[in-house]
């Protein structure tokens, strides 16, 4: 049986309906509604920007608070002033006679500081040096840390050391290594003996920098260091007596040639031809 389905409502005026009633009327063709501002999601907008303002600046505040502590250090500017504005090394590539060959050196003379290590490494790769190359050395010393790392780029590049200075022409000159520069010397896979140049060592002690805690055990510290100069030492085929020759004064002792090779410190003698 079919249900009976009454049709949808509407006015009756005798006029057959059609299936769905009676058809709207004929609207006005359809116009764009202007686009109204969208005031709430501007705000909305303008709270998030803001927020990740202020997110950001309190990130740049933070870094560069911590930036500054770390660069208003002592250490921290001496290591960039050594690296970037004034080098306590300076250095020079010439050619010279070595061994009865023609070889690159690079000659470099001054004070190893904080960031000596890093500075010679760039030099190094800027002069091109390949094994049995060498490195003229000529300074009074500075800081031990940075030296031990010349001389370990120094070993793994297979480059010789010498002591001495060199003009344009590759002319040299006698010299002296001194302090912290003997390590760096030592590095040299060959260690020249230049006649007239000099090989100077002294006491190794730690000295406790300022605000350190005064119960700080300096004796302790002293003995770290003087077991990381044998270790570094006799690694590097020095002679572990060479501790012995440091220990008898604070001031520079002077090797005389046949002391430098005894310790095994100087390995060969300079021969031009």
């Amino acid at each position: 049986m079919i249900p009976k389905i009454k049709p949808p409502s509407g006015p009756s005026n005798g006029e057959p309906a059609g299936p769905w009633g009676k058809p709207p009327a004929e609207q006005p063709p359809h116009q764009p509604a202007a686009p109204q501002p969208e005031a709430g999601r501007r705000r909305w907008l303008g709270r998030s920007s803001l927020v990740s303002m202020l997110f950001a600046i309190m990130i740049v505040g933070l870094w560069g608070s911590r930036a500054y502590q770390d660069l208003s250090s002592p250490s921290a500017w001496a290591y960039w002033k050594d690296l970037y504005f004034s080098p306590s090394l300076t250095s020079s590539v010439v050619r010279i006679e070595i061994g009865g060959r023609s070889v690159r050196a690079l000659a470099i003379k001054g004070e190893i500081g904080a960031a000596a290590a890093s500075w010679f490494r760039d030099r190094l790769d800027e002069a091109k040096l390949v094994p049995g190359d060498l490195v003229l050395m000529s300074s009074p010393g500075g800081r031990l840390d940075q030296a031990m790392i010349i001389g370990e780029v120094i070993r793994s590049r297979g480059l010789t050391t010498m002591v001495g200075t060199a003009d344009a022409d590759g002319r040299l000159r006698a010299s002296y290594c001194a302090s912290a520069c003997v390590f760096a010397y030592a590095g040299g896979k060959v260690r020249e003996a230049f006649p007239g140049s000099a090989l100077g060592v002294h006491q190794f002690r730690t000295e406790a920098p300022k605000g350190a805690d005064a119960g700080r055990d300096i004796v302790a510290d002293t003995q770290k260091t003087t077991g990381m100069i044998l270790e570094y030492m006799t690694r590097m085929g020095v002679s572990p007596a060479i501790l012995q020759a440091m220990s008898t004064t604070r001031d520079i002792r002077w090797l005389k040639e046949k002391e430098a090779f005894d310790l095994n410190l100087a390995t060969d003698r300079y021969a031009a031809n």
